[in-house]
């Protein structure tokens, strides 16, 4: 069952376990600012070939707001990945409870 996890669940997720972090925004959301440590794969990329770029470590999904993480991390599922979850609130929410976002090798200040 996918989870979904609050800005600061998500954290403590992410510094308690390696856990694979995937943004699946289109390229000028991801180049605004993205969480540490996460991989860019586009929704519609991720779509066309899921097997291709997914890991079975844990796997955190997110996007802007939280709509498109939730569709990747249900795709993500019905293949049969068992530790997913979604950022609820996506990037704005992580922004937002004053966590850094990085775009460029620059740290954007929450």
């Amino acid at each position: 069952m996918v989870e979904t996890l609050t800005a600061t669940a998500a954290a403590d997720l992410v510094s308690q376990l390696d856990v694979d972090i995937v943004d699946v925004r289109d390229d000028r959301e991801w180049n605004a600012g993205h969480i540490p440590g996460a991989r860019h794969i586009p929704l519609e990329q991720l779509r066309a070939d899921p097997d291709a770029y997914l890991t079975k470590k844990p796997i955190l999904f997110v996007c802007a707001r939280g709509m498109r993480s939730l569709t990747a991390a249900k795709l993500a599922e019905r293949l049969g990945y068992s530790e997913v979850y979604s950022l609820d609130g996506g990037t704005s929410a992580w922004a937002k409870s004053g966590y850094a976002l990085v775009a460029d090798a620059m740290t954007i200040a929450a």
